[in-house]
């Protein structure tokens, strides 16, 4: 039996681009009802919160789809398998858990040989062993178009350590790990370099020099690292996000979900030195890169400004703004003191066609 396709007139339909994929993901998840008490946290943060005991449960799970998400063009299936995992690893870390199983599922079409899904699982297996993560399950199916991969990732927190989305109030201060860009201008990089050898297949790729930029795209890390440096500093965030879909994007979720403004401050941005340069090479302002290119995986935090003398000199965390009263709303003061409004630019699955970030 064929599918059931609404019959109203196109006129009465909404087209999913108007909507766009958060927009989508909150209209479907409206009216979900939990009727499990274990059940602590469900749509809306990194990961689902599920009670187990003196412990609870973090559940993440991920859809990558070839041609939407990565270009087989450019893209290792070694290093896709490999970012497949950590991409729902990263999900854990934001949630201040340890990742401990992963399933895998893969849907792919005949022209891939076996030989390429052995690439893909090695990648993955890779993952696996550096996060430690057990691959305990998934499932394979045949796929009309391209390769699906779909990826669980289950990991363990005690209940108090948990660190929602929706946690942060008025005066805190934002934080971030790592530099932001990066992976954005890898892809850049990479498509620069598709374009040329479609136009001429005998030029070799010129990315000698830009193993970073590159490496953050194609094999991103999780920060799972955070979770004992915050510890040892003796600093338990009051909200945290990964960086998927841009510095901007992300701001704005921890904004939404803890009822907050917020100014972050452009000078106080980390973008590596060669990040930058490469973004004025693609005549894009180094600031906006970090705003909206997403695929970082760092982390964005907040944390009480009593904090602040423990933070402020740890290596590898910047600070980045601060939080407001929702009333005074969302908002970036540039180098030269302007004030403009914060807007999610980042790259939305339902709203453009073809290539885009995770």
């Amino acid at each position: 039996m064929s599918e059931t396709i609404p019959t109203d007139s196109p006129a009465n339909l909404t087209p999913l681009s108007e909507l766009g994929e958060f927009g989508l993901i909150d209209r479907l998840t409206a009216d979900i009802k939990l009727y499990h008490k274990e059940t602590i946290k469900g749509v809306g943060d990194d990961a689902a919160v599920i009670a187990a005991g003196e412990k609870v449960i973090l559940l993440s799970t991920d859809l990558l789809v070839e041609g939407i998400h990565f270009d087989m063009v450019y893209t290792p299936l070694k290093h896709l398998g490999y970012k497949s995992a950590v991409v729902n690893i990263s999900d854990i870390a934001a949630m201040n858990g340890i990742p401990k199983q992963l399933t895998v599922s893969v849907a792919v079409s005949s022209r891939f040989p076996v030989e390429a899904l052995d690439e893909l699982y090695t990648g993955i297996r890779l993952a696996c062993d550096r996060y430690k993560v057990d691959l305990v399950g998934g499932d394979t199916s045949s796929s009309n178009k391209g390769l699906i991969i779909s990826v669980t990732v289950l990991g363990e927190a005690q209940k108090e350590d948990v660190i929602y989305r929706s946690g942060a109030r008025p005066n805190d201060l934002i934080c971030v790990t790592g530099d932001l860009g990066s992976a954005y201008m890898g892809l850049l990089l990479l498509e620069r370099e598709k374009a040329v050898f479609r136009a001429n297949p005998d030029m070799q790729p010129e990315l000698e020099g830009f193993d970073y930029q590159v490496g953050r795209q194609l094999k991103p890390e999780a920060r799972t690292d955070i979770r004992e440096t915050l510890s040892g500093l003796g600093i338990k965030p009051t909200s945290m996000i990964d960086i998927s879909d841009g510095l901007a994007s992300e701001t704005m979720h921890l904004c939404k979900q803890s009822g907050t403004g917020c100014r972050l401050y452009e000078g106080k941005i980390p973008i590596n030195p060669q990040t930058r340069e490469l973004a004025m090479e693609f005549k894009i302002i180094p600031s906006v890169a970090a705003l909206s290119g997403g695929e970082d995986y760092e982390l964005l935090f907040t944390i009480d400004t009593k904090d602040y003398e423990k933070i402020k000199d740890a290596e590898g965390i910047s600070i980045i703004g601060h939080m407001t009263e929702a009333s005074e709303g969302k908002a970036m003061i540039t180098a030269d003191d302007k004030q403009i409004e914060l807007t999610a630019q980042g790259w939305d699955g339902m709203k453009n066609d073809g290539r885009g970030s995770i």
